[in-house]
Protein backbone atom coordinates (compact mmCIF):
# COMPACT_ATOMS: atom_id res chain seq x y z
CA UNK A 1 0.00 0.00 0.00
CA UNK A 2 2.46 2.68 1.16
CA UNK A 3 4.27 1.84 -2.50
CA UNK A 4 1.72 2.57 -4.64
CA UNK A 5 1.25 5.45 -2.65
CA UNK A 6 4.07 6.76 -3.18
CA UNK A 7 4.53 5.98 -6.89
CA UNK A 8 1.51 7.57 -7.43
CA UNK A 9 2.46 10.38 -5.74
CA UNK A 10 5.93 10.97 -7.60
CA UNK A 11 4.76 10.04 -10.48
CA UNK A 12 3.88 13.14 -12.01
CA UNK A 13 6.90 14.56 -11.25
CA UNK A 14 8.81 11.62 -12.82
CA UNK A 15 6.48 12.11 -16.67
CA UNK A 16 6.70 16.12 -16.54
CA UNK A 17 9.98 16.90 -16.71
CA UNK A 18 10.32 20.09 -18.61
CA UNK A 19 12.63 20.45 -21.38
CA UNK A 20 16.26 20.33 -21.16
CA UNK A 21 17.14 24.08 -22.62
CA UNK A 22 20.82 26.50 -22.60
CA UNK A 23 18.45 29.27 -21.47
CA UNK A 24 17.21 29.29 -18.21
CA UNK A 25 16.19 33.06 -17.60
CA UNK A 26 13.27 34.58 -18.67
CA UNK A 27 12.88 36.90 -21.49
CA UNK A 28 9.85 39.04 -20.52
CA UNK A 29 11.05 39.88 -17.51
CA UNK A 30 13.91 41.98 -15.58
CA UNK A 31 16.07 40.68 -12.17
CA UNK A 32 14.91 42.20 -9.19
CA UNK A 33 17.08 40.59 -6.35
CA UNK A 34 19.24 37.76 -5.23
CA UNK A 35 19.48 35.59 -2.75
CA UNK A 36 21.72 32.51 -1.58
CA UNK A 37 19.68 29.23 -0.46
CA UNK A 38 21.44 26.82 1.40
CA UNK A 39 19.95 23.44 3.02
CA UNK A 40 19.35 19.94 1.81
CA UNK A 41 17.51 18.08 -1.71
CA UNK A 42 15.25 15.85 -0.12
CA UNK A 43 15.39 12.52 -1.81
CA UNK A 44 12.81 9.66 -1.55
CA UNK A 45 13.28 5.95 -2.69
CA UNK A 46 10.90 4.42 -4.85
CA UNK A 47 9.99 2.31 -7.53
CA UNK A 48 9.88 3.85 -10.80
CA UNK A 49 9.30 1.04 -13.54
CA UNK A 50 8.61 -3.11 -12.99
CA UNK A 51 12.16 -3.22 -11.30
CA UNK A 52 13.58 -0.12 -11.57
CA UNK A 53 14.22 1.30 -8.12
CA UNK A 54 16.21 5.28 -7.72
CA UNK A 55 16.33 8.00 -5.30
CA UNK A 56 13.47 10.43 -6.38
CA UNK A 57 13.38 14.23 -5.71
CA UNK A 58 10.37 15.24 -2.73
CA UNK A 59 11.93 18.90 -2.29
CA UNK A 60 13.99 21.25 -1.15
CA UNK A 61 14.39 22.49 2.37
CA UNK A 62 16.38 25.68 2.43
CA UNK A 63 16.75 29.05 4.12
CA UNK A 64 17.43 32.06 2.12
CA UNK A 65 20.40 34.37 2.70
CA UNK A 66 20.84 37.97 1.16
CA UNK A 67 24.11 39.69 0.20
CA UNK A 68 24.28 40.49 4.38
CA UNK A 69 24.47 37.10 5.06
CA UNK A 70 20.92 37.38 7.05
CA UNK A 71 17.99 35.19 7.25
CA UNK A 72 15.70 36.64 4.75
CA UNK A 73 13.23 33.40 3.79
CA UNK A 74 12.52 30.03 3.15
CA UNK A 75 12.38 27.33 0.38
CA UNK A 76 10.27 24.38 0.44
CA UNK A 77 8.53 21.25 -1.20
CA UNK A 78 6.47 22.49 -3.80
CA UNK A 79 8.65 24.27 -4.91
CA UNK A 80 7.52 27.43 -2.51
CA UNK A 81 9.64 30.58 -1.67
CA UNK A 82 8.06 32.32 1.51
CA UNK A 83 9.60 35.46 2.53
CA UNK A 84 10.24 36.68 6.21
CA UNK A 85 7.04 39.53 5.79
CA UNK A 86 5.27 36.63 5.08
CA UNK A 87 4.13 36.66 1.34
CA UNK A 88 5.04 33.20 -0.43
CA UNK A 89 5.00 32.36 -4.08
CA UNK A 90 4.64 28.90 -5.61
CA UNK A 91 6.63 27.85 -9.11
CA UNK A 92 6.59 25.44 -11.32
CA UNK A 93 9.59 24.66 -13.31
CA UNK A 94 9.88 25.86 -17.04
CA UNK A 95 13.06 25.06 -18.48
CA UNK A 96 16.33 23.22 -16.96
CA UNK A 97 19.95 23.52 -17.80
CA UNK A 98 22.44 20.92 -16.61
CA UNK A 99 25.29 22.39 -14.04
CA UNK A 100 28.57 22.73 -15.72
CA UNK A 101 29.31 20.61 -13.08
CA UNK A 102 27.55 16.94 -13.36
CA UNK A 103 28.56 17.24 -9.41
CA UNK A 104 25.91 19.70 -8.92
CA UNK A 105 21.94 19.57 -9.35
CA UNK A 106 20.56 21.46 -13.09
CA UNK A 107 19.88 25.50 -12.82
CA UNK A 108 16.41 26.10 -13.66
CA UNK A 109 13.89 28.88 -14.67
CA UNK A 110 10.76 28.47 -12.45
CA UNK A 111 7.37 29.96 -13.65
CA UNK A 112 5.80 31.78 -10.42
CA UNK A 113 2.23 32.84 -8.63
CA UNK A 114 0.95 33.86 -5.56
CA UNK A 115 -0.24 31.17 -2.89
CA UNK A 116 -1.92 33.70 -1.19
CA UNK A 117 -3.44 37.32 -1.19
CA UNK A 118 -2.82 39.64 1.58
CA UNK A 119 -4.98 39.11 4.77
CA UNK A 120 -6.90 42.07 5.05
CA UNK A 121 -7.44 45.20 2.90
CA UNK A 122 -4.90 47.23 4.55
CA UNK A 123 -1.70 44.51 4.80
CA UNK A 124 1.16 46.00 2.29
CA UNK A 125 2.33 44.38 -0.61
CA UNK A 126 5.01 41.67 0.45
CA UNK A 127 8.67 41.28 -1.56
CA UNK A 128 7.36 38.41 -3.10
CA UNK A 129 3.78 39.35 -4.50
CA UNK A 130 5.23 40.80 -7.99
CA UNK A 131 7.54 37.88 -9.15
CA UNK A 132 6.99 35.96 -11.96
CA UNK A 133 10.30 33.90 -12.41
CA UNK A 134 12.73 32.73 -9.54
CA UNK A 135 16.12 31.36 -11.43
CA UNK A 136 18.13 28.88 -9.96
CA UNK A 137 21.73 29.05 -10.54
CA UNK A 138 25.50 28.24 -9.72
CA UNK A 139 24.78 25.50 -7.61
CA UNK A 140 26.78 23.46 -5.86
CA UNK A 141 26.01 19.35 -4.50
CA UNK A 142 22.07 18.41 -4.02
CA UNK A 143 22.59 15.13 -5.99
CA UNK A 144 20.47 12.58 -5.93
CA UNK A 145 22.65 9.31 -4.42
CA UNK A 146 23.29 6.88 -6.38
CA UNK A 147 23.29 3.94 -3.85
CA UNK A 148 21.00 2.73 -0.87
CA UNK A 149 17.58 2.49 -2.83
CA UNK A 150 16.43 -1.04 -3.01
CA UNK A 151 13.18 -2.94 -2.11
CA UNK A 152 14.50 -2.73 1.44
CA UNK A 153 14.38 1.52 1.82
CA UNK A 154 10.94 1.98 -0.23
CA UNK A 155 10.43 5.25 1.27
CA UNK A 156 13.06 5.86 3.19
CA UNK A 157 14.21 9.65 2.70
CA UNK A 158 17.71 10.97 2.34
CA UNK A 159 18.60 14.69 2.55
CA UNK A 160 21.56 16.06 0.52
CA UNK A 161 23.34 19.18 1.46
CA UNK A 162 23.25 22.46 -1.47
CA UNK A 163 23.68 25.71 -1.69
CA UNK A 164 22.29 27.90 -5.25
CA UNK A 165 21.77 31.66 -6.21
CA UNK A 166 18.00 32.37 -6.57
CA UNK A 167 17.42 35.40 -8.86
CA UNK A 168 13.90 36.86 -8.50
CA UNK A 169 12.17 38.37 -12.01
CA UNK A 170 9.71 40.70 -12.04
CA UNK A 171 7.93 41.90 -14.97
CA UNK A 172 10.36 44.01 -17.82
Amino acid sequence: MRIAFLLLTLWPLLQNQPPVSDKVEPTDAKPAFQVQGRGDQIYLCAQTGANGMQWVLKGPAAVLYDASNQQVGKHGDGPTWTWKDGSAIMGKVVARRAAPDSANIPWLLIATGPTAGPTDAFAQPGVLDPITYVQRSNTQGGVAPTAGCDAAHIGASQAVQYSATYTFYTPA
